[in-house]
Formats: structure tokens, sequence, C-alpha cells
């Protein structure tokens, strides 16, 4: 029996009980109430009998993200202890192959999915774009946090000179090795530039930059979230289309690219926390830290990948941001591994809607690629390199 909030009241009651628990009790009461609209919400139990065990990547960026999400929860219920699980994933242990040919995204994933079923864990922080648009029976989303920067950055060794004035991609050397395991930012790149040779390089942040600085590649892309949240980088300005020279502390220089530029992977930027579907106790206190914009988003990001059946060698970018009047204006991409092909479009819609209108137009996108983009196998073409 589904049990309502007891700080859902209105008219005389809600004071009634404002009187008894004071207000930061009703406070926080009201906050899992109000969010009933995106789950179903349970009173959960103030007087914990032990911590709630968050489940955890191994990497600095993971830690970093679930310190976030504990920080978050701290502050909205104050009154439970929490505990941060390290689980060893494969894909992080796998950093000499395209994750294509070792078993897709769920890589990172599935031992953490694994401890969550089992009752090891309560619940568990990912990098939404890091997780399988069907994530495993018995285990649901259940919030996202407000969302970081979504948009790229090329990473570039600074032995090169620059000129602010050109845009990013013409001012990479001819015939220029990039560095990147991403199908999406590799077709992106290709398209542009034809001439560019692209070589695999997998592992956390700063290996990525390691490879940088021992001169294995021109440049890389990283996710602009992911430097903010490490520290790497200042935070950066959000707006227009910046593409603006900056140095990591490190020392290479950094072009951020504007979506227009290089559409963002679906999700990217956005924490989201994964629970057991039936621990109600669990998804009573997610739902109160669960940011409504970034969660419409996020749908209607996901729902493209899964009309376009997407996965880890299949490169898609979707992008959706919320409009003054509550509407998301939907950016996706699709194209060959090689970047012989690629097509960009725009759909904008209600955000109450997010689902249908990522749907439609990654339907729309299916509609107008060849029949065998889908079906194409990791990219070992001209333009790239073993």
């Amino acid at each position: 029996m589904i049990r309502r909030p007891s700080g859902a009241l209105s008219g005389r009651r809600a004071g009634v009980r404002l009187g008894r628990c004071g207000r930061r009790g009703f406070e926080r009461h009201l906050v899992v109430a109000m969010s009933a609209s995106v789950f179903p919400c349970f009173a959960p139990d103030f007087s914990p009998a032990r911590p709630v065990r968050v489940g955890t990547r191994g990497s600095p960026l993971a830690r970093q993200q679930t310190q976030l999400v504990v920080s978050s929860l701290s502050a909205t219920w104050p009154g439970f202890r929490w505990s941060e699980e390290v689980i060893a994933t494969a894909g992080d242990r796998v950093a000499d192959r395209h994750l294509s040919e070792v078993g897709g995204k769920g890589l990172f994933a599935k031992e953490i999915d694994a401890a969550l079923l089992a009752g090891r864990l309560d619940l568990a922080v990912h990098s939404l774009k890091d997780l399988e648009t069907k994530l495993p029976a018995g285990i649901v989303l259940a919030c996202t946090l407000p969302r970081a920067d979504p948009r790229d950055a090329l990473v570039i060794d600074p032995r090169y000179l620059f000129d602010e004035r050109r845009i990013a991609f013409p001012m990479l050397p001819a015939s220029a090795r990039i560095g990147t395991a991403s199908a999406r930012r590799r077709a992106q790149l290709l398209h542009a530039r034809p001439d560019l040779r692209i070589g695999l390089i997998r592992g956390n942040v700063q290996t990525r930059l390691n490879r940088l600085e021992d001169g294995d590649y021109v440049a890389t892309l990283l996710a602009v979230a992911g430097l903010e949240r490490l520290g790497l980088i200042s935070r950066l300005d959000v707006s227009g289309e910046m593409r603006r020279i900056q140095r990591l502390r490190s020392g290479p220089g950094i072009v951020v690219l504007a979506p227009e530029t290089m559409v963002p992977a679906a999700a990217q930027g956005i924490i989201a926390v994964t629970a057991r579907a039936d621990d109600r106790r669990t998804l009573s206190l997610l739902a109160a830290i669960n940011d409504r914009a970034t969660w419409a988003a996020a749908r209607a990001e996901r729902a493209v990948l899964r009309a376009l059946d997407g996965n880890c060698r299949t490169p898609i970018g979707a992008y959706a941001r919320m409009l003054p009047n509550r509407e998301l204006l939907l950016t996706a991409m699709t194209a060959r591994a090689d970047g012989s092909f690629l097509i960009k479009r725009w759909r904008r819609g209600q955000a109450v809607e997010a689902d249908a209108l990522g749907a439609e137009l990654g339907a729309s996108l299916r509609r107008m690629s060849p029949e065998d983009l889908f079906d194409e196998p990791p990219a070992a073409s001209a333009g790239a390199e073993s």
C-alpha cells in the first residue's frame, strides 16, 4: 500500500502539521510531495538503522560526482548517514580496445548493477551518458542532479600555436593525430576534417591528458563537465557560441566547442542515480533531489537514442535545452563512423512531452539516414589509425 508523505497536506491541516514538526521538517516532507509528479513518493524512515550505501566507480571523476550526490542528499535529509562503496568495473579495466568490442557501455555499470540487485548497495551514482538506454530488470533511473556544462572541449598540445579568431577544427594542423574512443566525436571531426587521423585513447581524464603530454596525439576531446568537476578548468560561460581558448592547469590549451559545432552525447554533463525499483525508501529520498529541467532534457535525449537503437559504436549526438517558455529545444545528429555522412536536425516541444519529442526526432533521423547506417561495424576506415 502506498503511504502518502505525511507532509503532503494542505490548508489548515498543513498548518497543524507545521506546528508539530517545525518548519524544517515540514519543508522536507513537502519537497517529497512536490516530486510526486515525477516519481511515486513514499515517506521514508527518518531514523535509519544503518548508513545508506552509495555505489560508485573508483575513478577520481566518479568519486567526485558521488560526493556531489551525497552532499545534496545530506543537505536534504540531514538525519541520514551515507556510506560510499567503490566498485571496480570491467569498463575501467579494459583500456586498450573500443567498448563495442568488449560489451558496450554496460561494462561501466554491470558490477554495480549486480551489487545493487543483490542488496549490497542502496543506490548507485553514474554519468548518465555511460548508461544503456535499457536498464536491467529491477533497476530504475531514480533522479538526476542539475546539469553541468554539456559541451565538449578540444584539448590541444601546448606546443602548437593557436589563433583565437579561427574556428576550432581548422586550427588543427593538417593530418593531425587526434585521440578519442568516441564514435560521435570521431564522426563529427572527420566530417569537418577528413584529413585528420583518429586513434584510440581511453582511460580516465588524467590518463588521456598524459597521452597528450607524451606527444602521442596533437589533441583529444573531453567533456567540459568532467574537467570542471576535477578542478582542471574554471567554470565556463554556458551561453552563446564561445570558442575561447583557455589553459588547463596541467598545460594544454583548450577550445570549448559550441553544441552547434560538436553535438554533445545524450545526457552529457548529467549525474544520474539508479536504485532498485522496489526500494520505496530510497526512491523517496532521491525524488527530493531530482532536478526537473535536467530530468526532462535527459528523457528527450535518451528517447533519441532509443529511436535510433543507438549503441556505443553508432555516432549519435543529442542535446536538449530548456527555453524560457518551458519548451525544450532538442538537437540531434547521426553519422557514419568515417564522417562521410552526417545529418543534424532540430525540434522543439513541451517539456512534459520530452519522451515523445525525442522519439519523433530520432525516428525522423532514422528515416533520413542510409538503411545500413546502424548496422556498421566499428570504425576502421580511412582517416583512422589503429
